[in-house]
């Protein structure tokens, strides 16, 4: 059981180690670019690998590309997450993009192409499934991590971003050899199965319950900004007593859904409880 108080240290704590992870995950992800995947000419696939390939034609830094292709996605998605959440995002991406630029001036860790593919792209997986872990992205549409976490139909999501890195590693094979794409594809899958390890039980539903003044109009804030049906388990009191609401939420959206309902009402106590793999997941009826 976790009980999520605003204004107490498990908060302040919780935001703290999401602000590091977030960090750490970005930085990570530009040590596996910049110091083993880009010295070798190897295309990762997804937006990093579209980076990777205007970056060698252009001549221009890496960081440069990839905060730019990025940049799109945060604010397309702007009017669909929370902006707390939203922030962790580009807190994210400013760390990848810092940390390629930083790195870039120095020489890769590794002479051998295929050890630079396997530790880049175990570098770049974890980086990018760590980032997630704590709230941030480091990648758009194609990376590991939006193929992983993709709310989209998942047929046509996967088929689409498989064309997608289809079509960069082709090009990376067209530019740099298929030896090298050849490599490209090990290091992408090692950091699809890097991510996978991540995020293995991120999406995995929790049962929260949230006790407030103001049921009725938490209800109606869930419903609007999160897309989210909260049932009513016992209404307010006539003298004061709190009332009772009950839904269902992904790890991820615990803190935006704990922001929602601390705007409603700053007194409100929110309890989120693990649902276990065995249990029928809850289904809300009228």
């Amino acid at each position: 059981m976790n009980t999520l108080r605003k204004n107490g240290k498990p908060f302040r704590q919780r935001m703290g180690v999401r602000v590091l992870g977030v960090i750490a995950g970005g930085l990570l992800a530009a040590v596996g670019l910049e110091l083993f995947l880009m010295p070798h000419q190897l295309v990762p696939g997804g937006i990093a690998g579209l980076s990777a390939l205007f970056a060698h034609t252009t001549e221009m830094r890496l960081g440069l590309f990839l905060f730019l292709f990025n940049l799109p996605f945060i604010l397309i998605s702007r009017r669909q997450i929370h902006l707390r959440f939203a922030l962790y995002v580009m807190l994210g991406l400013v760390c990848l993009t810092a940390g390629s630029l930083a790195l870039h001036r120095f020489p890769s860790l590794t002479g051998e192409p295929l050890t630079a593919s396997i530790a880049g792209g175990l570098s770049l997986g974890f980086g990018i499934g760590i980032s997630i872990r704590f709230g941030g992205m480091s990648g758009g549409a194609g990376d590991p991590g939006y193929a992983l976490l993709s709310q989209g139909p998942a047929k046509s999501a996967e088929f689409i971003i498989m064309v997608f890195n289809c079509a960069i590693l082709l090009c990376g094979g067209a530019l740099f050899g298929w030896d090298q794409a050849m490599y490209s594809i090990l290091a992408y899958l090692l950091a699809f199965e890097a991510v996978r390890i991540c995020i293995r039980d991120l999406s995995r539903t929790r049962a929260v319950w949230i006790t407030s003044s103001r049921p009725e109009e938490i209800r109606l804030a869930l419903h609007r900004k999160l897309d989210r049906e909260a049932k009513l388990i016992r209404a307010s009191g006539a003298k004061g007593q709190p009332g009772t609401l009950f839904c269902i939420a992904s790890k991820l959206e615990e803190e935006e859904l704990a922001s929602i309902v601390r705007t409603c009402d700053q007194d409100s106590q929110i309890v989120f409880r693990s649902t276990r793999r065995r249990r029928r997941a809850a289904r809300f009826r009228d």
